[in-house]
């Protein structure tokens, strides 16, 4: 369909007679006044906007930029008089697709022009939505920097660790998921997984905020209730939203004893594997950062983790997800049963093939709603660490 917006009957006959004679089957609507056209623009989209530039309530490339207000996806081809093709080419370094003259246009100078200005406001199109591709792209591995970085080691290291993340369906960038595990001098492995409520940039950049602000604090030496309480702080000063809020489970793992304190903030519990068996760990803990500014508290648990033995942490994101076509949640025991019944040979594939039947439960109800985080920390098997 072709949109003619001109006020002289003549004119407008004769793009009438054209199209009847070139362009069989395409509907042409004739309005007279970019009032008129502004009208029809928000209703529908024309192919192709044939455009007079002297129209009794607007003149020249006024009336161009005024068409593309009203909707900037369409191709607009313009219509000057024998004296104006100046003006013709202001027009398309405007923004229009092509000119035409009046009292110049053969039939198939009509088509082509038409044709191929469609076809360049296609090309158009094409190639904005690449560039916000790749913009997305590049805004997504600055976040992915941020919130998911590379573990750091001494020349020491005792702990291998396996990391995953899975945006959910409706997210092309990052959430607020986020986890780092940090070495101390002393030899001492430090490593937290947290999950910023709400999704987008906001919360992405709450998550990088809460990462780098648990590294800065891990090393210099504070960890604990009162690193959760400066993470709080480091929360309300950076959320836009007073309900922004974030869960969070930080740890220890001392290499010499094989004990790991635990200090839990409202966030979900952790699988222990050793060989064949699997179990879930709910450490007592406090409530996420942020529902009691200033007032929670958090309390260390330990936890043993024998040789051989590794612990998988992980967002609500991993288990919350609704499978089948009855909307029910898979659920902690879900989760639970099913990690029971993938093969834990290899660490990695381990948590790949976990993540993958999940997926594929959650594919019936439309994909994963939320993002999904995993850190899995095994001790290394030929590592004791130093002391032992």
């Amino acid at each position: 369909m072709m949109l003619l917006v001109e006020d002289d009957p003549g004119d407008a006959l004769l793009v009438e007679e054209l199209v009847a004679d070139v362009a069989q089957g395409l509907r042409l609507e004739w309005v007279r006044t970019l009032a008129e056209a502004g009208e029809r623009l928000r209703v529908t989209v024309p192919d192709c906007v044939l455009l007079d530039l002297h129209l009794p309530d607007a003149q020249g490339l006024e009336a161009l930029a005024r068409i593309r207000a009203y909707n900037d996806q369409v191709a607009v081809v313009v219509m000057t008089g024998l004296d104006q093709e100046r003006t013709g080419l202001d027009a398309v370094a405007s923004g229009a697709q092509d000119y035409l003259v009046k009292g110049r246009v053969e039939p198939e100078l009509f088509v082509r022009a038409v044709r191929y200005a469609i076809q360049r406001k296609q090309a158009e199109r094409t190639s904005a939505a690449l560039q916000a591709s790749q913009m997305r792209a590049q805004e997504n591995a600055r976040l992915e920097r941020g919130l998911l970085p590379t573990p750091l080691f001494g020349t020491e290291r005792s702990v291998d660790v396996v990391a995953r993340y899975r945006p959910g369906r409706a997210h092309s960038l990052l959430g607020g998921d986020f986890y780092d595990v940090v070495q101390a001098e002393d030899g001492l492995v430090h490593a937290v997984i947290g999950d910023v409520s709400g999704h987008g940039p906001d919360a992405a950049a709450t998550g990088v905020a809460l990462r780098l602000a648990w590294r800065t604090l891990v090393l210099s030496g504070i960890t604990g209730q009162r690193q959760l309480r400066l993470l709080e702080r480091v929360l309300l000063a950076e959320r836009t939203d007073r309900q922004t809020f974030a869960t969070a489970t930080s740890l220890t793992l001392d290499p010499r004893t094989r004990r790991v304190h635990v200090w839990r903030a409202g966030h979900p519990g952790m699988l222990r594997q050793r060989g064949d068996e699997l179990h879930w760990l709910d450490v007592p803990g406090g409530p996420a950062l942020g529902f009691l500014p200033g007032r929670a508290e958090w309390t260390s648990h330990e936890v043993d983790l024998p040789d051989g033995a590794g612990l998988m942490l992980f967002t609500d994101g991993l288990f919350e997800g609704r499978v089948g076509t009855g909307g029910r949640r898979l659920g902690e025991e879900g989760l639970l049963e099913l990690a029971r019944v993938v093969p834990a040979e290899r660490t990695d594939a381990f948590v790949d093939e976990l993540i993958r039947r999940v997926e594929e439960l959650a594919a019936a109800a439309g994909g994963l709603d939320d993002d999904l985080a995993i850190l899995y920390l095994r001790w290394r098997a030929d590592e004791r660490g130093a002391g032992r």
